[in-house]
């Protein structure tokens, strides 16, 4: 197990997502950094897979993106020898056409994902941020009180207590759990708990998003396709199920799932193998199921909407997850965790809470559940000034529980306003309070700079121009 801790190589209080480069050819190193510390990254560079092992024995890194073919030790031997020292990073494969089988080997040796020769610098930093983004929640850095410490399960009341003992019981098995719980009740950080407590913790953990995929995507995306399986497919894809092999693989939002291919994902459950579209061959996978469901699903099946025999599939164990009105006892912990966290983000302490805040709090229904708390602190961090904070402060902040009156919202934001309008509002503010740095605004908001970039650009904001530049939209980042 690695004991290197991570130093904080914070710019301007910005802590970085830390990536290493390893390619033996100078121009592809080069590019990928330049286009990766423009993105905001952290980036060291190294030409062997041998050197890359020595600075690993010293420093953590978020993603580590290796070139498949090097001179001496190969990109996979690097793999192999990350996965045998349990070395927490996300591991990106650099391949080409013809090595993709290789590929799908070093996946297979906990390999997060792979990127295929020539890719433009958006598909890059796409790759790259959703690699930081598991490595961050899939390990604590630094300790428990670091601010990207693996987000935990806060609370001491019966409810929490009881549900602890239960992921406990029910990690160490192979079975299927479904998670049910309203939206924000924190059904995936749930799902990351048993992973991390089973004896998979150290094969991948890989997340499917349900409800943001149509049906024909979502398809390739389970299962995976092979080259020419249809119009737009110029290269063999490999499917989560595959990318989850040894470890867990998580369906959030399970009930999203179109009805024609819940058939699939059934017989999928019951052999354990998979077919790529485009293929009969059936592949073999052991990977454990965990599904997440916001929705009552005995009357999704009643209606029609989900099937009964997959219903039954996924529901060996079922954990119900209480909302936060149900264990209101937790919310002066959960305030403070969430006050800690913040101030570690911002780099500043969030002010404290005055007590008539905090009894508003407790009297307050909480419909985002946990999510609307740690987002409402969030903004106490981001918007109020030094001193404690007041009940007028955060009352225009909560969400209304039942019905509500204009005079009841703060000014400017009347009953009914969208919430992607409302969510403008809070980033032109967050923008306007750090002076336009976006990459401190992203920081306070606990959203990628890419993520901010591409919401302003919809509200119209230009583009900040980068150290490189791209024709058509998109750089090639030809490595050969």
């Amino acid at each position: 197990m690695v004991t290197v801790k991570e130093q904080d190589r914070s710019h301007g209080g910005t802590h970085a997502a830390r990536v290493l480069i390893v390619d033996d050819h100078p121009s592809a190193r080069q590019s990928m950094a330049e286009v990766l510390r423009a993105a905001g990254y952290e980036v060291t560079a190294c030409a062997s897979a041998v050197e890359a092992l020595r600075l690993t024995e010293k420093e953590l890194f978020h993603c580590i993106l290796t070139d498949l073919k090097m001179p001496g030790m190969s990109g996979l031997d690097l793999i192999v020898q990350l996965e045998k020292r349990r070395y927490p990073a996300q591991v990106v494969m650099i391949t080409g056409h013809a090595t993709i089988q290789t590929a799908v080997e070093a996946m297979r040796h906990g390999a997060f994902d792979y990127i295929e020769k020539p890719f433009t610098a958006d598909q890059l930093e796409r790759l790259v941020e959703a690699a930081v983004r598991q490595s961050r929640a899939a390990t604590q850095e630094g300790g428990e009180g670091c601010a990207f410490a693996a987000p935990q399960l806060v609370g001491s009341s019966a409810g929490m207590q009881a549900l602890r003992r239960q992921i406990a019981q029910i990690a160490p098995t192979p079975v299927t759990v479904l998670i049910c719980g309203e939206t924000g009740t924190g059904k995936e950080l749930v799902a990351r708990e048993i992973h991390r407590q089973s004896p998979r913790r150290f094969r991948p953990f890989i997340s499917v998003n349900c409800p943001a995929l149509s049906a024909s995507l979502m398809e390739s995306e389970l299962f995976g396709h092979e080259k020419g399986a249809f119009t737009g497919a110029d290269t063999l894809r490999i499917g989560r199920f595959e990318m989850a092999q040894g470890g867990t693989l998580l369906l959030d939002e399970v009930t999203e799932i179109d009805l024609g291919l819940q058939a699939k994902l059934l017989r999928t459950l019951q052999e354990r193998t998979v077919e790529r579209v485009g293929s009969n061959r059936p592949i073999f996978v052991d990977v454990r199921v965990l599904a997440t469901t916001n929705r009552n699903v005995e009357e999704e099946v009643a209606a029609g909407r989900f099937r009964q025999d997959l219903y039954f599939r996924l529901a060996v164990i079922v954990l119900w997850l209480p909302p936060l009105r149900q264990r209101r006892e937790d919310i002066p912990e959960l305030v403070e965790y969430f006050r800690q966290r913040v101030s570690q983000r911002l780099g500043r302490e969030v002010p404290p809470l005055a007590p008539a805040v905090l009894e508003q709090f407790m009297e307050h229904d909480w419909p985002g559940n946990v999510r609307e708390l740690e987002n409402v602190i969030t903004r106490i961090g981001v918007l109020s000034d030094s001193g404690p904070v007041r009940v007028d402060q955060v009352r225009r902040w909560l969400i209304p529980s039942g019905q509500g009156t204009t005079s009841e919202l703060p000014p400017g934001i009347p009953v009914g306003m969208s919430l992607e309008e409302m969510e403008r509002r809070l980033i032109e503010a967050t923008l306007e309070h750090f002076g336009g740095h976006r990459a401190k605004t992203a920081k306070a908001l606990g959203i990628g700079v890419r993520t901010l970039t591409e919401k302003l650009r919809r509200y119209g904001y230009a583009p900040r121009e980068k150290s490189f530049h791209r024709t058509a939209g998109e750089r090639q980042i030809l490595s050969s």
